[in-house]
Parts: C-alpha cells; structure tokens; sequence
C-alpha cells in the first residue's frame, strides 16, 4: 500500500476544515481568526509580564496605529491593518530569523491563506502596494514599541531594527498585556465595529 500524503488541513474550532495548501474564503471564520491569535505569542513569548502579548493584541496596536499615521485612510484599510497577522491564527508567529532559514514557502504559504482572508472579510486577495507599505510602516512602529516596553530592547537597539517612531505617532499608546480570552473579545469587537463601517 503506498504511502498515505501528509495531512495539510486543520480542524478548527468552528468546525472548519481549513486547506493549509489550498483555503478558500468558506472556511474562514472570524471567531477561529480571533481566537487562533489571542493564543498566539509574539516575540516567542520572550516578554515580561504575567501573560504572552499576542498576535491580537499587537493586531489591535497595529491598526490603531496605521490609523493614526493614515487618519484619512478607508475603513476597509483599517480592516486590512487588523487582519495583517491573521494567517498566523494556523501557521504561528515566526521570527524573522526562523523566516528567513524557512525560506520562501512560509512566504507563499501565508500569501494563499491572506488571499483568503481577505476574500472573506470583502477586502482585494493582495492589497495595494502603497497601503501594503502603510501597514508595514505601523507594523514596524508597533515592533518599536514592544521591543522597548517589553522584550528586552534599549530604545537604541530597537531603533537600529525597527526605526524610531514619531513621537506623535505613540504619545499616550501602551502595550497591553491581558488574559487571552479578553484580547479575544477585544478582536472580535473591533472586526465587527469596522465591518459595520464598510
């Protein structure tokens, strides 16, 4: 008997069975998304303080502040800023330096589960390139901040990776650290006030 093929799917909480190699939008549900992320933990969850900061958690910075440094961007980018990470919710959070020895299937393999997600939520499968670098930007402002606040970083070192923001761009924002469960909630809220935006 030949060899059976490596399972590629997950089940998820939903009860969606999500192709790895091949979603489609149908099996993507926010509350598995929402979730997922609330459980994932940045940094490898090497972070001070009782509880992982989460994928979510820095999905919720994220897009507060792309909002801030694009306050006259469409709602449906700030959807998009929001749901940055999102494939992370199957595939974890890798570190950049795990990226780059994984290679270029971690790439592609995130490209088809984003198209995905995005299809779902009523955003274009590969965003344009100028908010794409929008986000980037508030996704390196956000690693700015976590890095100093709590991962480790001298605001030297991490202006040496990430770039030093603005200080506008982070006056009166703090990282959060809370039980997954109330990240989760506070995702799920803030994906259904800009929904209900669009």
């Amino acid at each position: 008997m030949p060899p059976q093929p490596a399972r590629a799917w997950q089940r998820m909480l939903s009860g969606r069975r999500l192709d790895l190699l091949d979603p489609t939008p149908v099996d993507i549900e926010i509350e598995d998304i929402a979730h997922g992320l609330a459980f994932v933990a940045r940094w490898n969850g090497q972070t001070m303080g009782d509880f992982a900061y989460s994928v979510a958690e820095h999905s919720l910075l994220v897009e507060d502040i792309f909002t801030r440094m694009q306050p006259k961007a469409p709602v449906k980018w700030r959807l998009a800023a929001l749901l940055h990470d999102a494939p992370e919710y199957v595939i974890g959070d890798m570190i950049s330096p795990v990226k780059a020895a994984v290679g270029p299937g971690y790439g592609d393999l995130d490209q088809r589960l984003t198209a995905a997600i995005h299809l779902r939520f009523g955003l274009p499968a590969a965003l344009p390139k100028t908010v794409k670098a929008q986000i980037k930007r508030a996704d390196k402002v956000s690693a700015w901040m976590e890095a100093v606040q709590i991962a480790g970083f001298s605001e030297k070192e991490a202006s040496r990776f990430f770039g030093r923001p603005k200080p506008e761009t982070v006056e009166g924002l703090n990282i959060v650290l809370r039980p997954p469960l109330e990240t989760r909630m506070a995702f799920l809220s803030r994906h259904a006030q800009l929904l209900a935006q669009l």
